[in-house]
Formats: structure tokens, sequence, C-alpha cells
């Protein structure tokens, strides 16, 4: 019984893997349109009649046009990523593990971005639009002539939704492609999204004059944000240092 329950999970992800690589094209179509709508339907239905500034048309196309850009540009530059060099220095250290070369990797049943590594492959892929509906229900549109405060939440906000949507991209296709850094690529994506829940809470507050409850509302965003980077690196870096697929396939490295 478990070890049919284990060949069709292994099949159900590695036909799932075989679709994201063959539907890559079509899920980013899917998304420049599903995001464009609802950006549009995020100033049509403002709570009030505005100007929109030209500040708010930038970020929503930032917000539309940066997964896109940044998942084809890694898609050229990790074209070769599993014959790309392993690191000189090695952070995981954890466990006793033996060397092999590529070819004996590649050659591994284990090697490639298959079995729960789809688990991961899809949840990198999910926080792109996860984080942009978030982004569109707290952000309002900006009218013409804003407060110091609004500008400054506005400005961290976009920046945090367009640089980590792009870099969660850069990261997946780096684990679809089998790159090397990728484990430690994702860590630092981590770590970076921690400090910048950070950033923001001090960039808006010191701008001044921030209402109170759009701080309790800011309060517990950002608190959610941390909580969930949190909760992802203590799911998932064990399994990074210690899955004898992401050794084999990125380490190219098996147990002692």
């Amino acid at each position: 019984m478990f070890e049919q329950l284990s060949n069709s999970t292994r099949a159900r992800s590695a036909a799932l893997l075989v679709a994201i690589n063959g539907g890559l094209g079509r899920i980013l179509i899917y998304w420049i349109v599903i995001a464009g709508l609802a950006a549009a339907a995020r100033i049509s239905f403002a709570p009030h009649p505005i100007t929109v500034a030209n500040g708010t048309l930038v970020s929503y196309a930032l917000l539309i046009l940066s997964p896109v850009a940044s998942t084809l540009l890694a898609l050229r530059w990790f074209a070769d990523g599993d014959r790309l060099e392993q690191p000189l220095t090695r952070l995981a250290q954890i466990g006793s593990w033996q060397k092999v070369t590529s070819r004996e990797a590649k050659r591994h049943p284990l090697y490639g971005a298959g079995g729960i590594m789809v688990s991961l492959l899809v949840g990198m892929m999910l926080n792109v639009p996860v984080r942009a509906a978030e982004y569109l229900a707290a952000m309002p549109p900006l009218p013409s002539v804003t407060p110091s405060w609004l500008s400054a939440l506005h400005f961290a906000m976009t920046l945090d939704v367009v640089l980590f949507g792009s870099l969660y991209m850069i990261a997946f296709v780096a684990a679809l492609r089998r790159v090397p850094l990728f484990p430690r690529l994702l860590l630092a994506i981590w770590l970076g999204d921690l400090a910048m829940q950070l950033f923001t809470a001090h960039l808006v507050t010191s701008a001044g004059g921030l209402p109170t409850g759009v701080a309790s509302a800011l309060h517990s965003l950002l608190e959610g944000n941390v909580k969930k980077v949190l909760i992802s690196m203590a799911l998932w870096l064990p399994y990074l240092l210690l899955s004898t697929r992401v050794n084999i396939t990125y380490r190219h490295r098996l147990p002692a």
C-alpha cells in the first residue's frame, strides 16, 4: 500500500513538473491577463472618484511585468544551469557526504527537480500572485495629491512586491534548471524578504503623520509577511540541507 502511494505521488509530481516546464509560457500569459484585469478593476472600483497619479500606473505596470521579465531573463541566464560550476565554498556542512561527478549525478534516479521539490517550485511561483493580491487589496490607487506617509507606504510596498516577485521567480527558474547556487539563492531571498519588512516599517513610520488605523493594519500585514517567511524557512531549510534529491541535484554529492 505504502509503495503504491509513493509511486502514485512520484508520478503526479513528475507529471506536474512536465506541465510546468512545458506550460511556462502560457502561465506567464495568463498572469499578464489576470493581473492586468485585477489592476484595472482596482482603479475602476476605487472608493471615491480620483485622478489617478502616474505613480499608480507605473507601479501597476511594474507589478504585472516584472515577474514576466525576470522569468524570461532567468530562463536565458540559466539555459545551461546544470552545467554551471559548483561553488568553491560549501555552506551546507550538515551530514556526511561524498562528492560525485556531474555525469554520475545526472545518472542518479533522484537527480532533478521532481518529488517534493515540485511543491517548493509551485510555492515559489504562487508567491507572486498571492503577494500581488495582498498589494492590490492593501494599497489603494494614489490620488494626484498624496500625504507623505502614503507616498512612503506606496513606495515601500511597491518595491516589496516588484522586487521579491521578481526574485522568487528567478529562484524558481534556478531550481527548475538545476542551478548549483539555487539553495543559497533562496536562502538569501528569504533573508532579504525579512529585512524588507523591517525596512518598510521604518520608512513609513519615519515619514510621520501615519493614521492610527493605518499603522495598526500595516503592523498586522508586515507581521503576517514575517511569519510566512519564517514558516517557509522552517519547512524547507531542513529539506534543502538534508534531502538526497537536493544534494545530488544541486551539490553533486550523496550520503557517505
